[in-house]
């Protein structure tokens, strides 16, 4: 199959340098592309119903001879009409096409049919419109593939069904038999034409159910070696001679969580390790006591002669991460600086000679940790906090202003396990699954627009209490589309009762001092209500500020909504979260209410995972897996299977170059080559 991938669309008939266009579209720039191009979704053509059997208000497919028909007729607003009647012997149906006035000379000479669509009745009279036809021998199951403009469904499965044609009678199979038969896999060859043009719907399944396993398997296989390859290039700089964690849990006026003893005791063997240095994520719920985490591993660090830097993607939650490590670490004799880009000239002047000669222990800043002007005596651990907020090449600058030293990264997005080590994919995993007792728990509401005007009350009431507000709007600006915008909101507000209320905005689009500023001021409590897009989701903490309402929650994944949520509820008083939204459809209420029934990101993120797939977690495709055709990252079942089969063949053969795993390996290539990865050639 391998010389497919080398076979130009434009072999195939009916596909020109045009049509080929838009198949590059669709990620189809050859007829191995193409056979692996799944379908979607399919229609049951095999057991077509009478006419006066089929359910009124259902699709389906029926079977009928054309009876009457009449020419094409042009009527108002350009459309062209094609009337037909067909019956089946018993009963009468009703068709009518749309556009489709060159199916005239199809039908005209009468003949058997099949018609696939939804069945209408008006009075006794049974009806169906623009249904798709298929003639009476093709009966059976059609696929139907995602599409572009100029290049619909039936386009595709005709040149599918070309290119499937042209597979090798006995494929070579990436399986080897003997996993294939440990894990009750069909053939590859039954597989690629099964899942195009199956029999039955069950052997649709079977044929699913290898391809997935098949795709994850050489996904996670591909995350395994380049982590492998990655660890296999450095040296730890510094290793962690002894301990110190339980000097500093005693120093503590709280028990650590066991989650938290858990976390810091997998950073302190690997960072003891004589091998590769640590290169861990710690990665928990809001809440859940990352940076005591990051507090522990520091004072074993700055004990052990090593100098510790925390990077943090914005100044406020800079000089937050600031404030909460110099309380967790006071009278330690642990010298804390903040390094920033707002830090007086010869404040920075005077850190940077602390640095170079060793005497400041922990810096805590932003970007400003990697200007040139900054060197370290001997920097031993980098910590990065949601490290998705910053560019491979101002992580790479930090990391590179020490010798091979260890590196943490915190994330407060909860992530399924096991899509985490993929995503993660050089870094190992710390979970941080319980939390600390007394963490509030916010009650959260589904409202529609009708009760607005009572979720302002509400608010207003709290905000007369001496407590403070967020109204989070999806846009920023004018929009075609009928959405609250942040600075449209604010106009609106000065009819309502909150109009009083000293009010801020904050957007992405403001300058980033600008931005600080804001949240300053709403930190410092001299804003009552802050209207802001998402740009709150993480990090700042306003312990005082008690209710969140969210406009168009449709519009949000459910991660982000809990990573919003996340903003209150970090004070001593009870506190909400209003989710606005007036769409109806069943499945926007259920995933909406999914946010009222829990407060577990984990659950929360596994229900994302399982209705979104992995891009909401960082924004469309930051999450930098290739692009899976058929596996649903949803189906948690078959990637803890193919994991334990990755870990299983890379333990026999690390590189893969076996006999039986040069087609694990090419299809690795090929896959991780689409990220732009050559390492895995």
């Amino acid at each position: 199959m391998a010389s497919l991938f080398n076979m130009p669309l434009t072999k195939l008939k009916r596909i020109g340098d045009k049509k080929a266009v838009l198949f590059a579209k669709l990620g189809i720039n050859s007829v191995g592309d193409l056979v692996r191009y799944y379908p979607r979704t399919y229609e049951d053509w095999s057991h077509p119903y009478k006419i006066g059997e089929a359910l009124v208000g259902e699709v389906c497919c029926i079977g009928a001879y054309v009876e009457r028909i009449s020419p094409p007729a042009r009527v108002r607003g350009g459309l062209t009409l094609l009337k037909m009647t067909v019956c089946d012997g018993t009963d009468r149906m009703g068709i009518t096409f749309f556009n489709q006035g060159y199916l005239y000379d199809r039908f005209v000479n009468g003949g058997d049919f099949l018609f696939y669509g939804m069945l209408k009745k008006n009075g006794s009279f049974y009806e169906m419109t623009s249904p798709t036809v298929s003639e009476i021998q093709k009966a059976g199951i059609h696929p139907v593939y995602s599409q572009t403009a100029g290049l619909n469904s039936r386009q595709i499965e005709d040149a599918v069904s070309q290119a499937v044609k042209l597979l090798p009678e006995k494929m070579n199979d990436p399986l080897p038999d003997e996993l294939r038969n440990r894990y009750g896999l069909c053939p590859l060859d039954f597989a690629m034409h099964n899942i195009h043009f199956p029999k039955s719907l069950e052997d649709v399944e079977i044929a699913r159910k290898r391809l997935s396993f098949e795709e994850l398997l050489v996904l996670q296989l591909g995350m395994a070696r380049l982590k492998g390859g990655r660890k296999d290039m450095t040296t730890a700089g510094n290793r962690i001679v002894r301990d110190y964690t339980n000097e500093f849990f005693a120093m503590l006026p709280f028990e650590p969580t066991n989650a938290q003893k858990r976390a810091v005791k997998e950073c302190i063997d690997d960072m003891s390790s004589e091998g590769t240095p640590m290169n861990r994520l710690v990665q928990g719920d809001v809440g859940s006591g990352k940076t005591a985490v990051a507090a522990a591993v520091c004072y074993s660090a700055v004990k052990n002669n090593m100098q510790c830097a925390f990077m943090a993607p914005t100044e406020i939650l800079a000089a937050q991460h600031y404030n909460s490590l110099s309380s967790l670490l006071e009278g330690c004799g642990i010298n804390i600086r903040l390094l920033t880009g707002s830090v007086k000239a010869s404040e920075k002047k005077k850190i940077y000679e602390e640095l170079e000669n060793g005497n400041a222990d922990l810096i805590i800043g932003t970007h400003a940790l990697i200007s040139d002007s900054v060197s370290f005596k001997n920097l031993g651990l980098v910590i990065t906090d949601e490290q998705h907020r910053f560019g491979v090449g101002q992580r790479s600058a930090l990391i590179s202003k020490g010798k091979s030293p260890h590196i943490m990264v915190m994330s407060a997005t909860p992530i399924p396990r096991t899509l985490a080590l993929m995503i993660f994919g050089d870094l190992d995993l710390s979970v941080l699954d319980e939390l600390p007792p007394g963490r509030q728990k916010v009650d959260t509401y589904l409202i529609d627009s009708a009760k607005r005007a009572r979720a302002f009350g509400f608010l207003k009431k709290h905000i007369d209490d001496g407590q403070q507000c967020y109204i989070v709007c999806p846009l920023v600006g004018q929009s075609e589309m009928d959405l609250e915008s942040a600075e449209e909101y604010i106009e609106k507000l000065k009819i309502t009762p909150l109009r009083s209320c000293r009010t801020g905005l904050l957007h992405g689009k403001m300058k980033p001092k600008d931005k600080d500023k804001v949240m300053s001021d709403f930190s410092a409590g001299k804003i009552d209500l802050l209207v802001s897009t998402t740009v709150i989701e993480v990090g700042v903490d306003v312990p005082n500020a008690t209710i969140m309402m969210i406009e168009n929650a449709e519009r949000f994944g459910l991660s982000q909504l809990h990573q919003l949520r996340g903003r209150v509820g970090r004070g001593q008083q009870k506190s909400y979260c209003i989710l606005v939204s007036d769409h109806q459809g069943d499945t926007t209420r259920q995933r909406l209410s999914v946010m009222c029934k829990t407060n577990d990101g984990f659950k929360i993120a596994d229900e994302d995972l399982r209705l979104r797939g992995p891009g909401d977690f960082f924004g469309s495709r930051q999450h930098g897996l290739p692009e899976l055709r058929i596996a649903s990252m949803s189906s948690m079942e078959i990637l803890d299977l193919t994991q334990q089969a990755a870990m299983d063949i890379l333990h026999d053969d690390p590189q893969l170059e076996k006999k039986e795993h040069r087609g694990l390996r090419f299809e690795t290539g090929r896959l991780f080559a689409k990220t732009g990865s050559d390492q895995l050639q």
